[in-house]
């Protein structure tokens, strides 16, 4: 056993996937193995589903890593890291899986090579527990790039769930280093607006969820936006909330789903938005956890994060 081998238990804290991502980048930077034991025990369905497997196998790579024998439903994993390797990449999921989420494992350890590297992720691009790619392009990398990357990323189609079949880009342009940056408030208000889009389903629907956004906010019509998009292989709704402040946009997002009405992801999403304006905080709790790995990387970042918000952990397959 190499002396600087770690051992992670996967069932602690939420016991999901993002222990999983989190040991993938943080392995490939460092240079440290380690075995991640009890995978997703915290899920109805343990162990790897296919777009963590996409990880491991996006993340080896990368980096030139011996992994162990996994597979679709495999609960422990060992994984030892080679060099970080800039390149053009393309990984396909083959399901609904996160694109985001693969692509949040691999910008890390791509991002200060001394050569550019591309990113092509094919499968969900807007699935429930999971960032949808406008949170990614709005309010994530913004701020990741404000801390000294040089990221820039593309919405080439649309993957709802079940059917998948979306792809994005992701373009890595070689930084130095992480600095950190202070965010302690979110500025004055610079505009919110509501989207709201279908694919291969009525405009009504996207319609009765901004009326329910009108209602719960008191925006104005001019506020509000439903379009159909052709973009995607298999029907789809997202709801997309955007708050820009002079230092923070923030993406709140509502999916939907089959037997669930327009009416109640509105109202949920609404919920989500007011928790937030509501609150002093820079930052919600799921831009603040996208934060963490960065500001481990890149040294302390201040940040206020949304602690009314907290109260409910956000968690990810």
């Amino acid at each position: 056993m190499i002396d600087n081998h770690i051992i992670i238990d996967g069932s602690k804290g939420e016991g999901g996937g993002q222990i999983l991502r989190s040991s993938l980048s943080l392995s490939m930077i460092t240079g440290r193995p380690f075995t991640l034991k009890n995978i997703r025990a915290g899920r109805e369905k343990p162990g790897l589903m296919r777009q963590h497997l996409t990880c491991v196998k996006a993340a080896a790579e990368v980096c030139d890593a011996e992994i162990s024998d996994v597979t679709i439903g495999s609960e422990e994993l060992s994984f030892m890291p080679g060099k970080i390797k800039a390149g053009d990449y393309h990984f396909a999921i083959g399901t609904a899986g996160s694109t985001t989420l693969v692509a949040q494992t691999l910008i890390p350890a791509l991002m200060f090579l001394g050569e550019p590297s591309s990113l092509k992720l094919e499968g969900g691009t807007h699935n429930m527990k999971s960032p949808p790619y406008d949170f990614i392009e709005q309010s994530f990398l913004p701020l990741l790039n404000r801390m000294g990357a040089n990221i820039s990323c593309g919405l080439q189609s649309y993957g709802f769930s079940p059917a998948g079949g979306g792809q994005i880009s992701i373009d890595i342009k070689p930084s130095t280093m992480l600095k950190p940056i202070e965010l302690t408030d979110r500025g004055k208000q610079v505009s919110f607006s509501a989207e709201a889009i279908v694919s291969k389903i009525p405009i009504s629907i996207a319609e009765r969820e901004l009326k329910k956004v009108q209602a719960k906010l008191g925006w104005s019509v001019d506020m509000l936006k439903a379009r159909t998009t052709d973009n995607s292989i298999g029907p789809g709704n997202i709801l997309l909330l955007k708050l820009v402040h002079d230092h923070v946009t923030e993406v709140y997002a509502g999916f939907g789903v089959v037997g669930t009405s327009a009416e109640s992801i509105a109202k949920k999403v609404c919920k989500s938005a007011n928790r937030y304006l509501n609150s002093e905080a820079a930052v919600g709790p799921y831009l603040a956890d996208q934060l963490l790995l960065p500001m481990a990387v890149g040294g302390v970042v201040c940040i206020q994060p949304c602690d009314q918000a907290f109260t409910q952990r956000p968690t990810s397959r």
